[in-house]
């Protein structure tokens, strides 16, 4: 049997594989969004104010003008290179009469080089305005000593307001000094030499331009700098006012702090106190539960005075919660009244004038010694003996708490070590009178606190004996 021609074998993987390329080709396809910036009549910048405009005949102008400038703005930040060189092109063809005038044939290199000193240092104006500036001033200098007339002077009035926008306002005093000064000479030589008619020159007309265009400068810079010191004054007064709440909560943390750690320490021990003598002495009970009842009272109506002092708001107009004044060395025996009775022994000693002290300072030293009575109560033990000692001298007061010990035996588990804030806030407090402490224990066993405070200096009321009558 013949072979009979067959065509190449194609394999089916190849076949297979063209089906879903089929399939692909029959699928719908989905069209990627266009990256390319829509034309101008399709953005909604421009086309929103014509259709709410033109409905007005009489409005037309405005809506083209309008329109225009716009679409000017939106060509400006898209191409910003656009407008670097369109201002000096504008300004050269300004020029452009002069140089292809017949007449100044003979002054063509002159005029091309004053055309070119003109308007090529527009292209640095924004980057070195006092430097365009200069070089442009420089060349209507050349110009009227050549007595040439190039209408590409005009780039002078553009350097002009990039020194105002752009420069610093000693450069736009400087610009405006050289502008006048320049005018004034101007008219001068054309008094003396009796060509007075030629004040109307190119030359003129934009120095006068000029001097128009200074002085709307010399208002944006200073409303720019007016708004510049208010931005400045709002950010400072919004800085001190974070400031201050700061300084406020921290007060109001650490005397929270002072105050309910004090409380609660002479709670818990009155509260342990109690039931021990709840079944053997049921009256003493009784009385250190009132005890424990009266210094819950204190505590709460210190923490109501606190939170009155943060919110004027609630300041208490019915009589309901009475503002009462800071605490100071008076206070002294009812705090080591509440001590006694959760168990320690407690006795304060004076020596010294102590009743002129201010009251800060006295808040000062009634805060640590509540705060190391405070430490008494938690880590020694109930039968301490506790000894607050103050003595002033002319120009310090030393605060000393020291007791006995010995420490706790076994101090129960939820009070912990502590945080340390009682310590740091005593410390903070001294700093304020330039003050210094020294913690640590003693040779009996006990603990001591001892705190040298700085008096503050006075100045002593003037003499009224030498004075006149």
């Amino acid at each position: 049997m013949a072979d009979r021609p067959t065509a190449d074998p194609v394999p089916r993987g190849r076949r297979a594989g063209r089906r879903p390329d089929a399939r692909k080709r029959r699928a719908p396809t989905v069209t990627a969004p266009s990256t390319t910036a829509p034309a101008d009549h399709d953005d909604p910048r421009t086309s929103r104010l014509p259709q709410a405009l033109t409905s007005d005949p009489g409005q037309r102008v405005t809506v083209s003008i309008i329109t225009g400038l716009t679409t000017w703005r939106i060509t400006d930040q898209a191409h910003p290179q656009l407008r670097r060189w369109a201002v000096p092109a504008f300004c050269a063809a300004l020029g452009l009469p002069s140089l292809l005038s017949p007449t100044n044939r003979a002054h063509l290199p002159a005029e091309l080089a004053l055309t070119l000193a003109f308007t090529l240092p527009l292209l640095w104006r924004e980057k070195r305005p006092g430097l365009v500036f200069a070089v442009t001033t420089a060349a209507s200098v050349a110009a009227l000593h050549l007595n040439i007339l190039n209408g590409a002077d005009a780039a002078r009035i553009v350097a002009l307001y990039n020194v105002g926008r752009y420069g610093t306002p000693r450069q736009l005093a400087t610009a405006c000094a050289i502008t006048a000064a320049q005018l004034v000479a101007w008219v001068c030589v054309f008094w003396n030499s009796g060509h007075l008619q030629h004040a109307k020159r190119p030359e003129m007309v934009t120095l006068l331009a000029m001097l128009a265009v200074t002085a709307c400068a010399g208002l944006a810079i200073t409303g720019r700098l007016a708004k510049a010191y208010i931005v400045a004054l709002e950010t400072e007064r919004n800085q001190q006012a974070r400031l201050a709440a700061t300084h406020e909560r921290a007060r109001v943390s650490r005397e929270m702090h002072d105050v309910l750690g004090h409380t609660l320490a002479v709670i818990i021990g009155l509260a342990d106190g109690a039931a021990a003598l709840a079944r053997t002495q049921p009256e003493r009970s009784a009385d250190t539960l009132r005890i424990i009842a009266d210094s819950g009272r204190d505590a709460l109506a210190e923490l109501r005075r606190l939170l009155t002092v943060i919110d004027d708001q609630q300041a208490p107009h019915d009589g309901a919660t009475p503002l009462s004044p800071q605490p100071g060395l008076a206070d002294l025996t009812s705090l080591l009244d509440r001590v006694r009775a959760a168990g320690p022994t407690a006795t304060l000693h004076t020596d010294g004038e102590l009743a002129g002290l201010t009251p800060g300072l006295q808040l000062t030293v009634y805060r640590i010694v509540q705060e190391a009575l405070t430490n008494t109560l938690k880590h020694a033990a109930p039968d301490t003996v506790t000894t607050v000692s103050l003595v002033a001298r002319t120009d310090t007061v030393r605060v000393t708490v020291e007791d006995t010990g010995p420490p706790r035996s076994a101090p129960a588990e939820h009070e912990g070590k502590g945080s340390g804030q009682g310590l740091l806030g005593m410390r903070e407090r001294a700093a304020l009178y330039q003050g210094r402490i020294t913690t640590g224990p003693t040779p009996g066993g006990g603990w001591s606190v001892d705190t040298v405070l700085t008096l503050p200096r006075t100045v002593p009321a003037p003499s009224t004996e030498n004075l006149p009558a």
